[in-house]
């Protein structure tokens, strides 16, 4: 993988206007963006079908002041939703990014439903943490594998071209900074060329590229990582060769509830829900209630790197709408029981320790005050038996720094000037995490990939059109 300098001498197989490289859901909606403007394009992925990481997420896309959200009565605005991902962040992000993202979050999402016909939903029952109202979107299933589902439908009715099995190893740039062409490396080990005018990174960031990971995020080098073994860096990494400015390299979205051996996602709406945490002592260790992304090295951090989710009956039946939690419970990793002694006794857990932790949890429910780690307790959430327990890890999902990008997706260089033609959405961009795993507010992997993907390609169509008048 390089970036090569382009002469008048290099020919080029053939010639888009546009080339798209990766085709999860950041990809898929830029090019939906840019065909309604009318651009000729394609898609580059490359693996046989397109995934990403879009695809192992649950598929909950936040969005503010939505006909969803105003149909269940839920009163939100973009800058509540700001304020939010800020508070979240330490107020570490570009506000320009955030206030951009917050305001198109609604008409993004109710335009690939009413335009492109996915299915959304409001998700309702529970708040993640951090945000104050009910704003999470997702289809039915509550899959991003679903949401990949109808992307793809959706790209097919709208005459988007996909290449697979079409990896990206070479962009050839110019002089003046400008992407002219790729190169792109088939399966038999076949190279062609692309020409091009204009390019999107929706190829994510690089939390499958474990050098980068330990250089940047040193704290989740051991963790397992749950993303698309995709995700390489290849955005980043060219980037920088082309002296594009890079920030908040160590941000990323972990998870602390990944199943395991299992590796099936366990919703953290068990944790927020009344649910908790506790490690191989029967001890909880931290405030479940803080956010699932840091909760991957604070679960890392217990002996053996694992921890119980234990949680209840209601619970459980509240989680089988999750897929993927109907998934985790077919495969035997929830296991129930009737009492805590069974569940201490089959866990091997010291009865004496859960009991101590359950005892505080109800010292704190009756007083109404925050324990140790600052959480509080409602009397109503407070478990009882039956009991549930899942044995879970914590993992590495993706990162969240990348290229930084202004509020047109536009690539910027160090001296804070736009690239001519090069525009980057979703891990392959600075995200709205800040600068470490502790800001990640939940759903800003997917906010960045569809609503900045939709941007990115409307204004790459956008300069596409301004360059055809100029000529």
């Amino acid at each position: 993988m390089a970036v090569h300098s382009y002469t008048q001498a290099d020919e080029f197989d053939f010639h888009l206007p546009l080339i798209i490289i990766g085709a999860g859901a950041c990809g898929l909606v830029a090019a939906l963006k840019a065909r309604e403007a009318g651009i000729e394009l394609a898609v580059l992925e490359r693996d046989a079908l397109p995934r990403g990481s879009t695809a192992m997420s649950q598929g909950f896309i936040p969005a503010a002041n939505t006909r969803f959200q105003r149909a269940l009565e839920v009163e939100d605005t973009p800058a509540l939703m700001a304020e939010d991902i800020q508070r979240k962040n330490g107020f570490q992000a570009d506000p320009a990014i955030v206030e951009l993202l917050a305001s198109e979050s609604g008409p993004t999402i109710e335009w690939l439903a009413d335009t492109h016909e996915v299915p959304f939903e409001l998700v309702e029952g529970f708040l993640y943490p951090g945000h104050r109202r009910l704003r999470m979107h997702a289809t039915p299933r509550r899959t991003g594998e679903e949401l990949m589902g109808a992307l793809l439908s959706a790209a097919e009715r709208a005459g988007v071209d996909i290449l697979m099995k079409a990896r990206v190893i070479d962009l050839y740039v110019d002089d003046h900074q400008r992407v002219r062409g790729v190169t792109i490396i088939r399966p038999d080990g076949s190279l062609e060329r692309i020409g091009c005018d204009a390019v999107v990174l929706a190829c994510n960031g690089y939390g499958g590229n474990a050098a980068l990971v330990q250089r940047h995020i040193p704290s989740l080098k051991q963790a397992l990582y749950y993303g698309h073994e995709g995700n390489q860096g290849d955005a980043l990494l060219w980037g920088e060769a082309m002296g594009a400015s890079t920030k908040d390299l160590a941000a990323c979205q972990g998870h602390g509830s990944l199943a395991t051996p299992h590796q099936i996602l366990i919703s953290w709406a068990l944790m927020m829900q009344g649910g908790m945490q506790v490690n191989l002592l029967g001890e909880r260790f931290s405030n479940e209630h803080g956010g699932y992304s840091e909760q991957a090295a604070n679960v890392l951090a217990q002996p053996e790197g694992v921890a119980w989710n234990i949680f209840d009956g209601r619970i459980h039946d509240n989680a089988l709408e999750f897929e993927d939690y109907r998934n985790a419970f077919e495969a035997g990793a929830v296991r129930a029981f009737d009492t805590l002694d069974a569940l201490a006794q089959s866990l091997d857990i010291p009865l004496d320790a859960l009991e101590a932790t359950f005892d505080d949890m109800h010292r704190h429910a009756r007083a109404q005050t925050p324990d140790a780690f600052g959480r509080t307790f409602e009397p109503a959430n407070l478990l009882s038996p039956p009991y549930y327990a899942v044995r879970v890890t914590g993992a590495l999902f993706h990162t969240q720094g990348g290229l930084e990008v202004n509020t047109q997706a536009r690539v910027m260089n160090r001296q804070r000037q736009p690239l001519p033609n090069m525009f980057a959405a979703g891990g392959a961009a600075r995200g709205v995490s800040g600068a470490g795993d502790s800001g990640y507010l939940s759903g800003n992997g997917l906010l960045s990939a569809v609503v900045l993907g939709a941007v990115a390609g409307e204004n790459a169509a956008a300069l596409l059109d301004a360059t055809a008048t100029d000529a």
